[in-house]
């Protein structure tokens, strides 16, 4: 499975941006998920609508990956959030880049 960041209509690349703020140590239980979901292990995740999943991940305050798949070779990663803030990121995560024709578009972009 391939994994792919959502880029924007303005360029933003909120994952990209969001992982590379994270402290080394939560960075890298990030990048371990990540890992998992590209030998497409997603024992931890679960549909929150319109086609966007998030991925749990049992670390600090509890981290959350949401992504939408385009077919089954590709995952696009929309947003990540803490548990703390998840709620005021899954709106705009599952707003963003639901429509099929986005996730179409974003899945040319790179991560």
């Amino acid at each position: 499975m391939e994994l792919r960041g959502y880029v924007d209509e303005q360029g933003n690349r909120r994952f990209a941006e969001w992982l590379e703020a994270l402290h080394y140590v939560a960075a890298a239980k990030v990048t371990v998920a990540l890992a998992r979901m590209e030998q497409g292990n997603f024992s931890n995740t679960k549909g929150v609508g319109l086609g966007v999943y998030e991925y749990k991940i049992d670390f600090g305050p509890g981290y959350r990956i949401y992504f939408g798949k385009d077919g089954e070779t590709i995952v696009i990663l929309l947003e990540a959030a803490s548990r703390t803030a998840g709620r005021s990121h899954f709106p705009r995560a599952m707003f963003t880049a639901t429509p099929p024709e986005l996730l179409e578009v974003s899945a040319t972009r790179a991560l």
